[in-house]
């Protein structure tokens, strides 16, 4: 009798391991699948709607740059632009598009 008791006992413990580690992977999967829709969703969402913008460029368009100044596209080359600040058609600077965070189109109507 003592024999099936130790039996019994090994098997519950097996059971309850069995029944632990299973919630340790879906803990695992549910959080993975947090991160995924949270964080990684998102930001290549972002990065897809940045590269449209910049395909979308054209000379002409008033940029804003990531330092909050306004101007408008002078020339578009690769990966930098040349931008024109000011009235006074003087301040013109070469700059990388990366440095572009909104572009207004120049024939868009209002």
């Amino acid at each position: 009798m003592n024999g099936l008791l130790l039996s019994t006992d090994a098997a519950a413990a097996a059971g309850s391991a069995t029944g632990s580690g299973i919630i340790v992977v879906l803990y695992i999967l549910i959080f993975g699948v947090f991160i995924y829709f949270m964080l990684i969703k998102p930001q290549k969402k972002e990065q897809k709607r940045v590269a449209a913008m910049y395909q979308d460029m054209e000379i002409g368009d008033t940029v804003v740059t990531t330092s909050g100044f306004y101007g408008v596209l002078i020339d578009i080359t690769d990966d930098s632009v040349i931008v024109e600040f000011g009235s006074n058609k003087n301040c013109r600077i070469p700059m990388e598009k990366s440095a572009i965070k909104q572009i207004e189109k120049a024939n868009a109507e209002e």
